[in-house]
């Protein structure tokens, strides 16, 4: 039965609009969020005191785009400011939060949850903040209206039935779209995809993170350039000429995960583009990817993109083989 905005948990993205004082949430499980394998967005303005916080954070990708007015966002051990023409982006999975920043008179914001395609990764991946978050700041100015057109259209789209003539693209009114159908998801998906790639196209790179040793970045490029492979602690320590102790410490302490988590995250990754632009049967884009057991690569995708890979495959307009 399709989800409507109506019938989302009682979060902020569902229409609190006014809530206040609950950046803590202390005692609490949190804030839900709506559950995976929609698309859902909105457009608010938020006053002082507006907060969201998810200690087990979010089973899909939050994208937020500021029109006015200053944010602050936060996942895991990064955090950001967010002004007017900024992009932050917050990976699923990692305890993350966001609010008015404080001393703001308010915050005015766009925000979409959604599964992010795979080809999104490459683009966002200069602007990686650490743990899950990307920042991409300082879009051209020439850009910006564009991307708020790309926002309207999207809310407009996913709010289409498919029975009737799609929606109009107008000024943002409060209320929460909820895509239903495949073709109001995908058209959704395509504006937002206009969206990442405006702002990642022209802005300015993220400084790199200070004081990341040469010889992790390199492990990282290793793992990113072939996920595939059969790495292991020992043979990336190796490529780098570290011990594999003195490597896993460092990978770890330096990137916030393990050398065998960053693997495993490369590799889901590179199934699910497998999945979206190869007609390869799932127990070949399993093995292409590095899992050695279909069971165990059917249970991990799953967690992360929260749908088995065949339905995966079928959600994002790929084969069904």
């Amino acid at each position: 039965m399709p989800v409507r905005a109506d019938g989302l948990p009682d979060t902020a993205e569902r229409g609190e609009a006014g809530k206040t004082g609950n950046t803590g949430n202390a005692g609490n499980a949190g804030d839900p969020a709506p559950p995976p394998g929609l698309v859902v967005l909105g457009h608010f303005d938020q006053p002082p005191g507006y907060g969201v916080n998810r200690p087990h954070g979010s089973a899909s990708w939050l994208f937020t785009w500021t029109t006015a007015g200053r944010g602050r966002l936060w996942q895991g051990g990064a955090q950001t400011p967010a002004g007017a023409g900024d992009l932050v982006v917050l990976a699923p999975g990692v305890p993350h939060g966001y609010a008015v920043e404080p001393g703001a008179r308010h915050w005015r914001f766009w925000w979409a949850h959604c599964q992010a395609r795979p080809s999104w990764a490459a683009w966002l991946r200069p602007y990686d903040a650490g743990d899950g978050m990307y920042v991409v700041t300082s879009a051209p100015a020439g850009v910006h209206g564009r991307v708020g057109t790309a926002f309207r259209r999207m809310h407009a789209d996913a709010r289409w039935t498919g029975t009737e003539a799609p929606p109009d693209a107008s000024p943002p009114d409060g209320q929460v779209a909820v895509a239903h159908g495949s073709a109001a998801r995908e058209l959704a998906l395509c504006a937002l995809e206009e969206i990442v790639l405006l702002t990642t196209a022209g802005a300015r790179s993220a400084t790199p993170r200070p004081g990341l040793d040469a010889r992790i970045r390199r492990a990282q490029e290793l793992i990113d350039a072939d996920p595939g492979a059969p790495h292991t602690v020992r043979s990336l320590a190796g490529s780098v000429a570290l011990s594999p102790s003195r490597f896993a410490h460092l990978f770890s302490r330096q990137l916030g995960q393990s050398p065998m988590r960053a693997l495993r995250e490369a590799r889901l990754r590179h199934a699910a583009r497998l999945l979206y632009s190869t007609d390869l049967p799932v127990e070949r884009v399993a093995a292409a990817s590095g899992f050695v057991s279909p069971f165990h690569f059917n249970r991990a995708f799953r967690e992360r993109y929260g749908a088995p890979p065949g339905a995966y495959r079928t959600m994002h307009g790929g084969s069904p083989g």
